[in-house]
């Protein structure tokens, strides 16, 4: 592949004391679940930042119609904006938003989001090369974006998902029960159907195992999933419970003792974050930037993707070893506390 020869990054733009502009997915009028682009806006406006934000449309079409209006109409009210960057279709909104904002002269800051941007880069390479250049600044929520990135803008910086630890209280799992729960949207690339999977190799040797699948439909997985459990008969093992809120999340982790990231595709989640502040062994896959994250045999489990028997055996050794458990649950809390 080739691709274009990164340039210096100029200085991060400081807002004037009015307006930034936010450009990414601000959907809680329609979703119960915030999205990252949400939380940081509410973490800005509580600085005293004034923050516009776009946009809220659920329509892709309509949403970046909306976009590209916010970003003309209200071009006098904010100093500099920043646009979220995802891959596929919604990169193309990154692409369209940005070549407005040059039009009028105004500065932009990028931050890469989703664990299938590298692979999207490897395949789309000019493109990605001439908009992550064009910008300001651009900033990753993990080392494995900012690494997998790297030649294609130098200078990306770091800063990284976090949680407010306070929101978790801790419980280590030394007494551990057959209590799993799946946190994550219902979309193909977080593969729900495989924690089905999971549960049906489990029940035989732990017939009182219980899962709950916690999330919002995205894309038709929860409905497979939901079919899935239904013809290995496991609708007594499994609660599909919805979407909940971000106050929710730590009493529904809490009820659990297990959690499970069965993702395809990933970067770094910020549910197994909270599971591992809450003290839950966490078991995932190897997807993307997840060995940045977790450190197999020492606060995880980790196991190849797509692949519920090591999956499961990873449950099992967990369930049936006390002291593994105990020694996962306190170094999970440790690598999230400040």
């Amino acid at each position: 592949m080739k691709t274009m020869t990164p340039v210096a990054p100029g200085p991060v733009l400081q807002a004037a004391p009015h307006q930034l502009l936010m450009v990414g997915n601000f959907l809680n009028e329609s979703v119960k679940t915030r999205t990252a682009s949400e939380e940081l806006a509410d973490h800005l406006s509580a600085r005293g930042l004034g923050v516009l934000t776009t946009s809220s449309r659920t329509n892709r079409v309509a949403r970046l119609a909306d976009m590209v209006w916010t970003v003309w109409k209200r071009r006098h009210e904010y100093s500099v904006a920043q646009v979220a960057v995802f891959s596929g279709p919604a990169f193309i909104w990154a692409e369209v938003v940005c070549a407005v904002l040059r039009l009028i002269g105004k500065p932009y800051v990028l931050t890469l989001h989703g664990g299938n941007l590298p692979r999207f880069a490897r395949t789309s390479g000019r493109r990605v090369a001439r908009l992550l250049q064009s910008a300001a600044a651009v900033t990753a929520p993990s080392r494995y974006l900012q690494e997998q990135l790297r030649s294609f803008r130098a200078g990306i910086r770091l800063f990284p998902n976090s949680i407010d630890i306070v929101n978790y209280p801790y419980r280590n799992r030394t007494r551990v029960r057959p209590k799993l729960v799946w946190l994550r949207a219902f979309h193909r690339i977080y593969n729900p159907s495989m924690a089905v999977s999971v549960v049906e190799r489990l029940v035989p040797r732990f017939p009182d195992l219980e899962l709950a699948m916690v999330g919002r439909e995205k894309d038709g997985s929860l409905a497979a999933a939901r079919q899935l459990a239904r013809e290995k008969g496991l609708e007594r093992h499994i609660a599909f419970t919805g979407g909940i809120s971000k106050n929710e999340v730590p009493a529904v982790l809490a009820a659990g003792d297990i959690f499970l990231n069965t993702a395809s595709t990933d970067n770094t989640p910020v549910s197994v974050l909270e599971a591992l502040a809450c003290g839950l062994c966490v078991v995932s896959t190897d997807a993307g930037g997840i060995p940045y994250l977790l450190e197999d045999e020492v606060d995880a489990l980790v196991v190849p993707v797509e692949n519920p028997e090591a999956m499961a055996a990873a449950v099992e050794r967990i369930l049936n070893d006390p002291g593994l458990a105990g020694r996962l649950s306190e170094a999970g809390r440790r690598k999230v506390e400040p």
